[in-house]
């Protein structure tokens, strides 16, 4: 698993102390705290931050209370105080007037304590949440101080909220005693905070201090110097980050010697002469950039981006050919039997006037061929090999690979491509291709250290799939719509979502649909395949097969069919449920069909209750087919942690302050400033940037290196 963790300062060795020996914590706390919020040392709970803000610096009037109010802030006098219920319903009721209204103030727990508390005639300062029961507004257990001078004194800040569980707050570590916590600790470890940027940088941007910046993170008086501390601190999380895989980069640049390919030949070029259409111009910029890195003397570690149907199998091909035409071989890697087919089957009508024999391996090639295949690789005979997992098999071996293609990379584990560096006795080129639209930010932090190549355009004469969304009503409209695509002689996916936390249920949701479109598509007049997770492999293969071919009209699925099923004749992808799916997720479906001539669609069909965040994902389906521009919004939406790949590529992101969907700009920025210093300095080895290392020595930071595939 590779970590990107994000602290900011140098050690130093207060901040490096058990949290337990910190005021107000103790052995039994920071047990709890170290559990519940993996906060072991001072440092982590320095740069444990809030996660929003509430406004103290008004008072409201009992008045100006409305129901979608959220922490309000209120100053009156106890009017009456009563204790009600017994049991589990026992509660104390304490009336608030401000001279404007009175409202109810709630306490469940500790009610012995708040009426011994409470006076009546006293004047209060009370912070909550107003609701509404029995038609009267109220606060369930809100925070109450005596308006005291000194509690005034207090007010007019804003007060961070801190993440929290139900253990903390029932172990007595709610907001307030966090909050003191962490005051608590600024006053102790202050003056013992180092500044981690260099000084010219720091008054070049205009940044305040970091001692500044962490106590106004935690303890900000106002707005504007939340935003000041805010932006020191993004900047600073993001600069190391780019730092440190620009860095590796350069290290990885100077230390790699790459295979030349300098030629170009025979196989490159009648094969692109004998194309049967041009190349778009995404394609030849990619080629180029390729073509760049193989003559370098480097060795190519690069990332290809492109959306469904873009063309980068084609790519991949030329790349492939550059080696064949240099006396190598190339292997391309897909993650699954049916990709890995489609990939070797459609390159063949490619490559039939260029002399290249090609090969595909998978679990299913037969015994007699295996053996040949092997015997074709050893001996140099076969130039391009295609397959899935059996490529990185022991027994595996190439006379001289010198490009290695992965197709949709975070399908593979780590140990699986780092068998396939095994087979070289050079370091080959590497070229990793992902159908995922990822967005620049996140590619510049999950691929800093790769070169990134874009294929922003589809080739000429593919139409855009048609997006519609019909909720449960619509599903007699569905019906007939699909009886007529296949009349017209069309196939059609229906796709079910599979959540891991909800399987059982997900796959009888599939199962009642499978039955409910037999009856409504009754055989011998229409054939309904289904594939999903359960299925033994071969009968997966056998229903696919029968879609693939044509026989089967329909297939039933879960989003397994998310990665390379390519059916040009399919023309409909209805997706069940899809406020369940994630927005790339739904474009990768989406992307399944309008891969032939005929025009074709995506019916997203849905319950009647959606959540904003759900209608606004399917109103982003339906309004665009750009993948970046779904991307981005899906970055925004859910964040990094749950993007497309990026769990199953085995990078974990603990970025604490800075949000790669909102702060693209500061990452951009950042980029910059490190891609300057580095640029003067390719090792940050001179006296000028120590401070630099010495930071980065004491990040944890580590990073994959795809120069290994690993």
């Amino acid at each position: 698993m590779t970590h990107i963790w994000c602290i900011f300062a140098p050690v130093n060795k207060i901040l490096e102390s058990d949290i337990k020996y910190l005021q107000g914590v103790g052995p039994k706390r920071a047990a709890l705290l170290e559990k519940e919020l993996g906060i072991s040392s001072f440092r982590d709970m320095l740069y444990t931050f809030p996660f929003r803000y509430i406004d103290r610096t008004r008072f409201y009037s009992i008045r100006e209370i409305e129901s979608s109010s959220a922490y309000i802030q209120l100053r009156g006098s106890i009017t009456d105080i009563r204790i009600t219920g017994e049991g589990r319903a026992k509660r104390l009721i304490a009336r608030l007037n401000d001279g404007t209204g009175t409202i109810e103030l709630v306490f469940f727990q500790g009610i012995k304590w708040v009426f011994n508390k409470l006076k009546i005639g006293t004047e209060y300062i009370v912070f909550g949440k107003p609701s509404i029961f029995n038609q009267t507004y109220n606060m369930v257990h809100p925070e109450i101080d005596p308006a005291t001078e000194d509690k005034l004194a207090m007010v007019g800040t804003l007060i961070g909220v801190y993440s929290s569980t139900e253990r903390l707050r029932s172990a007595g570590i709610g907001n307030k005693v966090f909050a003191m916590l962490q005051y608590n600790l600024i006053n102790q470890v202050i003056e013992s905070i180092e500044e981690t940027l260099p000084r010219n940088l720091i008054l070049r941007k205009r940044f305040i201090s970091l001692r500044q910046a962490l106590v106004n993170i935690h303890f900000p008086t106002d707005l504007q110097i939340l935003d000041k501390a805010k932006d020191r601190l993004k900047f600073e999380e993001l600069f190391y980050l780019q730092l440190s895989l620009l860095k590796q980069k350069n290290i990885r640049m100077r230390s790699s010697t790459g295979i030349l390919f300098n030629n170009i030949g025979e196989a490159f070029n009648s094969t692109y002469e004998h194309l049967p259409f041009p190349l778009t111009e995404a394609q030849k910029r990619v080629i180029k950039e390729i073509r760049a890195d193989v003559i370098s003397g480097s060795q190519m570690n690069r990332l290809l981006q492109g959306d469904v149907g873009s063309g980068k199998t084609l790519v991949a091909i030329f790349s492939a050919l550059m080696a064949v035409d240099n006396g190598y071989q190339a292997c391309i890697m897909a993650p699954t039997e049916v990709l890995a087919s489609q990939h070797y089957n459609g390159t063949l009508k490619f490559l039939e006037h260029s002399g290249v024999k090609t090969a595909l391996l998978t679990g299913s090639t037969k015994t007699k061929e295996r053996r040949e295949i092997h015997a074709g690789l050893e001996d140099g005979s076969i130039h391009i090999i295609f397959g899935t997992h059996a490529l990185i098999e022991e027994n595996v071996q190439f006379l001289n690979i010198g490009l290695a293609v992965i197709d949709e990379q975070h399908r593979f584990g780590v140990e699986q491509r780092s068998r396939l560096w095994t087979k070289s006795s050079m370091p080959p080129h590497i070229l990793v291709m992902t159908a995922t639209p990822i967005p620049r930010t996140l590619a510049m932090t999950l691929w800093g250290d790769l070169d990134v190549s874009v294929i922003d355009e589809l080739p000429p004469g593919r139409k855009p799939v048609q997006t519609i969304h019909w909720g449960e009503s619509s599903r007699p409209r569905l019906r007939e719509f699909m009886k007529r695509e296949i009349k017209s002689g069309r196939q059609i996916f229906v796709v079910y979502p599979l959540i891991k936390e909800s399987e059982k249920m997900d796959y009888k949701n599939l199962e009642e649909g499978y039955e409910a479109i037999v009856k409504a598509f009754p055989p011998p007049e229409y054939c309904t395949a289904v594939v999903h997770g359960q299925q033994k492999p071969e009968d997966k293969a056998f229903d696919m097969e029968l879609f693939v071919s044509g026989k089967a009209h329909i297939l039933v699925s879960t989003s397994v069919i998310e990665v390379g099923v390519d059916v040009p004749n399919a023309s409909v992808m209805v997706i069940e449920s899809a406020e369940r799916f994630g927005l790339s997720q739904l474009h990768q479906l989406r992307g399944r069909v309008g891969r032939g001539a005929e025009k074709s669609y995506c019916i997203l069909m849905t319950g009647y209750k959606l959540s904003n965040e759900s209608r606004q994902r399917i109103e982003m389906m339906c309004q665009t087919t750009d993948g970046f521009e779904i991307a981005e919004a899906d970055l925004r939406m859910r964040g990094p942690g749950d993007f497309e790949g990026t769990r199953q590529s085995g990078l974990v992101l603990n970025l604490r302050l800075a949000n790669l969907g909102r702060d693209s700009a500061v990452l951009e920025d950042a980029r910059r400033e490190a891609s300057d210093i580095l640029e003067k300095d390719p090792l940050l080895s001179s006296r000028e940037n120590s401070l630099l290392t010495k930071v980065l020595q004491n990040l944890k930071i580590e990073i994959k290196d795809y120069s290994n595939i690993s």
